[in-house]
């Protein structure tokens, strides 16, 4: 359990590192300082071998993949085979990205609701538009009230059931 709450805190700096430069959102200087102080020491020996490419940090990416297929590397002691590790390395990796932009979507949500103007709610807005944007496209507003979080919530939960239902078998 420690291992698997340490794992995500890394995994999901690395993934916020990665999310952060494909879309080129500039983080506010505390976001910045403690992503790239808790991800350092594996993005920067990782980009010596896996070069960013076409403005993607894949070291980042890469990064975290290699740190859910860690966690995961536990279910050895349990006599999992490695392609049986891999498979569930992989499934966790999809729902921790998938996972991430969910509490990006509720943390927007507490922000428009609690104190819009708070510092991180731009970066946050930011972050969520990416995937907002298209729903916002379809779903239009009801009574001046956008929907589009809810969409985007539901969505991504989804994703989740599908995903659970590709690696289960059923």
């Amino acid at each position: 359990m420690i291992v698997d709450a340490i794992a995500t805190l890394l995994g999901g700096a690395l993934l916020l590192r990665f999310w952060m430069q494909a879309i080129r959102v500039r983080p506010p200087a505390s976001v910045a300082q403690f992503t790239f102080q808790l991800s350092d020491w594996l993005v920067r020996p990782l980009r010596r071998i896996v070069p960013g490419v076409g403005g993607y940090d894949w070291a980042s990416l890469i990064g975290a993949f290699l740190i859910v297929l860690l966690a995961t590397s536990v279910m050895y002691l349990a006599g999992w085979t490695t392609p049986l590790v891999l498979l569930m390395a992989f499934q966790r990796f999809l729902q921790w990205i998938l996972y991430g932009f969910m509490a990006l979507l509720v943390i927007e949500a507490i922000f428009s609701w609690v104190n819009p103007h708070a510092p991180l709610a731009p970066f946050v807005r930011a972050l969520n538009e990416p995937l907002l944007r298209p729903i916002r496209r379809v779903v239009p507003l009801v009574g001046n009230l956008d929907l589009s979080l809810l969409v985007a919530l539901i969505v991504l939960q989804i994703a989740l059931l599908v995903l659970g239902m590709l690696f289960s078998g059923r």
